[in-house]
């Protein structure tokens, strides 16, 4: 009787050590998979559906495989179906808060143009992170603050976190490493200021690092410059921010309208103001 149950206890501990065993290597095994589906569904492009059905059977095979959960939040967002997209997202929030955060941030700003959510998102991500910036897309969230309070109207606190960004870039890296569009950006917050001459610095730094192309750093000179009076300098720079609008050389976004895009018909708007002015 002794035996049996000796017997009886040890199979017990062998069966339980292989299924632990057999779970381990499923989970494994589980990932690998998810991973495989997840790397061929990347290979379409952002958004379409072949890419959508390959990621989400992804997240199928593993729900708590993050990268497929967020790019599946990403794909809904990219087709158009955002009421698909938030609830998505969150899911990759509570598998990754810190990471997923500061990038919901980013979505907000700029697939809702929700500053405010954005803000708030950027802001938590500090604390979250006290000891670094986080930088979804590549830039600083002061950087992707200052548009969003740009967004906003709020011009004083856009300026302010557009310097904090680029001093803390100029430090590290240099000052052609600062985004460009934060020239641009910032420019636009002191032209709406009429600080002129702050917005002129802005613009030319803007055209220094772009080899002088730059559509809309000129039609923002182009502006100020009608408001000065200087209607020849006016029609020489939005002639030329004409030019490089037809050559491509204009601030604008894929899948999105950029914040403060400009149109042809806006340059040819103001050109025609300014010969009118002129005649």
């Amino acid at each position: 009787m002794f035996h049996t149950e000796l017997n009886m206890a040890r199979l017990l501990k062998l069966f339980l050590s292989i299924l632990f065993l057999c779970s381990a290597l499923s989970c494994d095994s589980k990932r690998e998979h998810a991973e495989a589906v997840y790397k061929r569904a990347i290979h379409y492009p952002q958004g379409s559906m072949m890419s959508l059905n390959g990621i989400k059977r992804a997240t199928e095979i593993d729900s708590t495989y993050q990268q497929a959960v967020y790019e599946l939040s990403v794909a809904y967002l990219k087709r158009g179906l955002p009421h698909k997209w938030k609830p998505q997202y969150n899911k990759a929030v509570l598998l990754d808060s810190v990471e997923r955060i500061p990038w919901r941030g980013y979505l907000y700003l700029w697939f809702y143009r929700d500053y405010k959510k954005a803000i708030a998102d950027f802001d938590a991500s500090d604390k979250l992170t006290p000891n670094f910036i986080d930088q979804p897309q590549g830039h600083s969230v002061d950087y992707w603050r200052g548009i969003a309070y740009l967004g906003l109207k709020d011009y004083d606190t856009s300026i302010t976190y557009f310097d904090k960004y680029v001093k803390q870039e100029t430090e590290e890296s240099g000052e052609d490493w600062v985004e460009l569009t934060t020239f641009l950006y910032r420019g636009i917050a002191y032209f709406e200021k009429q600080q002129y001459d702050e917005a002129l610095i802005n613009f030319d730094k803007q055209l220094q690092y772009s080899r002088n192309l730059s559509a809309d750093a000129k039609y923002y000179k182009a502006l100020i410059a009608q408001k000065q009076g200087d209607l020849i300098l006016a029609k020489t720079l939005i002639d030329s921010a004409i030019e490089d609008f037809e050559n491509g050389y204009f601030n604008n976004r894929p899948y999105v309208e950029t914040l403060r895009q400009i149109y042809l018909e806006d340059l040819e708007a103001l050109q025609l103001n300014i010969e009118t002015e002129n005649a």
